[in-house]
């Protein structure tokens, strides 16, 4: 054998696996062999240098040492060629298996990054997962801390089937301090936490076998205080009202209040039909629960209709809570919520239907009511034709405005509207005759007098009566004339065509709204505010004779310088009279009653039997036995002739004011004794009054009578009755006429 068989088998085998490392090994700076270049054994390391290893090889060793050497260096440079040239042969297999290896790597390497990747996720999914496992314990301290309940009961939900496979091995300490916190969930509850949360809560406990009895009570008041927070608030339907009421925003919009309110109800739905599963023997507490929303609800919508609030506004409330009705009809139907709101419903829609009618009414009393503020400032020509145009206008554009706002709630398309469009119809007609009734009753609480049918009725005692403008009195009485001849007509073909329906609600005496009813207590209401007109100025200038006949002493009278200044008060209040009923009423025919036209012609006649009568004074009680009769002869047959049927124009009202303050001087008169000086007084006032008067009235020979009775009237109660020298009565009444002609200019 050669030199290899004398290797021993372990440096042989080390050998061969130096000549792998080396063959193999990408860096040679791997290699642990000696790196002393000054020893012989540094032949073996990188850093061999042949030039100084001979020459250290020829110092250390003789001739025999290098044969010797150079023998064993030939067998081991032999060995070393066959031993690759065998490692070559044994590993060329192996070579070619790497080779075709290499190229189904490459081949497949294109795909294995994306599963890299998902095995990467997955194995941080795995650890994410322990590690919530090894946390829990404490996550769930802290929510019980902090009183996160809900977010305890999910966490312990979620590792739950984790601890159903490894519970009783890798993860039982964790299960086991976990299960301690969760056990304690079901006795607490926070306050503000929300009913949904809490709802959700329950469940998931009851999904883990937790007794949840406990917590029925806390969770059914938990709900009940919910509704507070449910029920819809004045100031979102304000805010609503506001935008729909916006002419920028075209189209009734839905308010953000109104859609957060709508997230609401829908989580209070859920909470119940999530607590009907928990306790189904709760269907009664949460029947009542539901009802009493709706109740909060239609609280809340009777509270804004008390107010000034349109169809349109009504419409975007109603629509919400019917909105609501339906959500929870679909988890509650045992609480038949759409038949209980109807009902809720038709007391609302009443309720607006009549506030909206007295809105009306307040609308054109506040117009009525500004001619007082007028009055006062006197910043109008003419405020009594203001005040009825205006009055006419709030009148009959508000009513056909408050047509046109109802007829939207029939119109609408909402299921809770169309089951009530007959009773909307009733409601409305029955609105106009309850609204024109109460405007009768404030016609006559304005004017001053009481709403009742009775004729002979005066005006209210106390202050009240004084208080009242006139002219107030006489817009009221046209304004009656308009409502029975123009508004109530136009008002009745508006219903009947935009509210044809009707008929839900029977009366006992008759249709909800009785036109000719109406417009026979409005024509009443006139003629009795025109005569109570007329009345409140006659009682004015009673007044002013009143204290003009009971203040001097007619017996002690000096005599007569000018006419007195209760004259000038008198034509005062007539011109007043005058000036009123001209902004109000029309002008009548042209027809004067002269003297000569009436049977009241003779009282001339009696004036100068008077005078001629009085010449002989030893026939004055002849004379006044002879002028009594005949005055009371002529006076009863002139009554029907005098006060006649008062028209509605300028000159008959004006007329029949006139008689009535003449005949009241009359009486005055008749009251009073006179001495000659008094006689002759009331003898120049009376005359004076004639030209006046006559550019006033229209019954010219009427007035003539009266003024003719005043002054008879006169004679009869005075001692002395000796009128005035017709020269003196001239002078004096000209002078009077001409400064009261540079007063009052006439007009045409």
């Amino acid at each position: 054998m050669g030199a290899e068989d004398n290797v021993p088998l372990d440096d042989k085998a080390k050998r061969m696996r130096d000549l792998l490392s080396s063959f193999y090994a990408p860096d040679p700076s791997t290699n642990n062999a000696p790196s002393n270049p000054g020893t012989l054994d540094a032949i073996n390391t990188s850093s061999f240098d042949a030039d100084q290893y001979m020459n250290l090889l020829i110092q250390k060793s003789n001739l025999d040492e290098l044969l010797q050497r150079h023998v064993e260096m030939a067998a081991e440079i032999k060995n070393i060629d066959t031993d690759l040239q065998m490692l070559v042969y044994e590993n060329y297999s192996k070579f070619i298996s790497a080779t075709d290896a290499i190229k189904r790597m490459k081949s497949d390497i294109v795909g294995m990054e994306a599963n890299m990747e998902q095995l990467l996720d997955k194995i941080m999914s795995v650890q994410s997962k322990i590690q919530f496992i090894y946390d829990l314990p404490t996550r769930l301290g802290k929510c019980i801390e902090s009183e996160a309940y809900v977010d305890a009961v999910k966490f312990y939900t979620g590792a739950l089937p984790i601890f159903k496979a490894y519970g009783d091995s890798s993860f039982q300490d964790c299960k086991q301090a976990s299960e301690e916190a969760i056990s304690i969930i079901g006795k607490l509850f926070s306050d503000s936490e929300s009913i949904q949360a809490r709802t959700e809560a329950a469940v998931l406990l009851k999904q883990l076998d937790f007794p949840v009895d406990s917590l029925q009570v806390k969770l059914l008041e938990k709900l009940e205080q919910s509704l507070g927070d449910l029920q819809l608030k004045t100031d979102d339907i304000e805010n609503a009202s506001m935008e729909s009421n916006d002419p920028k925003l075209g189209k009734v919009p839905d308010s953000v209040h109104i859609t957060a309110h709508e997230g609401s109800i829908r989580g209070f739905a859920e909470a119940i039909s999530a607590y009907r599963v928990i306790f189904p023997d709760s269907e009664g507490h949460l029947i009542k629960l539901a009802q009493d929303l709706v109740v909060k609800h239609f609280e809340t919508v009777e509270q804004c209709v008390k107010g000034r609030f349109s169809c349109a506004n009504l419409l975007v409330v109603l629509r919400t809570i019917w909105t609501d009705v339906l959500l929870m009809d679909e988890v509650l139907s045992e609480a038949v919520l759409p038949g209980f709101s109807l009902e809720a419903a038709q007391n609302a829609l009443k309720q607006h239907v009549a506030s909206t009618f007295n809105y009306l009414l307040h609308d054109i009393s506040d117009a009525l009511l500004r001619l007082n503020v007028s009055s006062k400032e006197a910043a109008e020509e003419n405020p009594l034709q203001v005040a009825l145009e205006a009055s006419k206008k709030a009148l009959l554009q508000g009513s056909m405005d408050v047509l046109l706002d109802f007829r939207q709630l029939l119109d609408d398309d909402l299921g809770l509207l169309v089951q009530l469009r007959d009773f909307v119809s009733d409601w409305v007609q029955e609105g106009f005759q309850d609204f024109f009734r109460a405007l009768y009753d404030r016609f006559f609480l304005l004017s001053g007098r009481k709403s009742s049918s009775s004729q002979d009725q005066g005006l209210t005692a106390g202050a009240h009566g004084e208080k009242v403008l006139a002219g107030l009195v006489l817009v009221l009485s046209q304004l009656s004339v308009f409502i029975e001849q123009t508004a109530i007509p136009r008002i009745t073909e508006e219903i009947a065509a935009s509210f044809p329906g009707g008929g839900a609600r029977v009366y006992e005496n008759g249709p909800a709204f009785v036109p000719g009813v109406m417009c026979r207590i409005f024509r009443s209401a006139g003629e009795r505010l025109l005569h109570h007109y007329i009345n409140m100025r006659t009682q004015k200038v009673s007044t002013l004779l009143r204290k003009r006949f009971t203040t001097p002493n007619w017996v002690k009278h000096k005599e007569p310088r000018e006419v007195h200044m209760f004259v000038d008060l008198f034509l005062q209040e007539l011109k007043e009279t005058t000036s009123e009923v001209k902004q109000i009423l029309p002008q009548g025919l042209e027809r004067k009653h002269r003297r000569s036209d009436s049977n009241g012609s003779t009282a001339s006649s009696r004036s100068n039997q008077l005078r001629d009568d009085k010449t002989n004074r030893s026939n004055t009680h002849k004379a006044r036995s002879q002028l009594l009769e005949t005055h009371l002869a002529k006076l009863f047959k002139q009554k029907v002739e005098i006060f006649t049927k008062v028209e509605r124009t300028q000159e008959s009202v004006v007329t029949t004011a006139v008689k009535l303050c003449l005949k009241s001087l009359q009486e005055f008169v008749r009251l009073q004794t006179f001495n000659r000086s008094g006689f002759q007084q009331i003898q120049l006032d009376i005359q004076f009054l004639r030209t006046p008067l006559k550019e006033t009235v229209e019954d010219e020979a009427a007035v003539d009578f009266l003024l003719d009775e005043v002054i008879v009237a006169a004679s009869e109660r005075c001692l002395d009755p000796i009128p005035l020298e017709p020269p003196i009565l001239d002078r004096l009444i000209q002078a009077k006429l001409a400064k009261w002609k540079e007063k009052n200019p006439i007009t045409p």
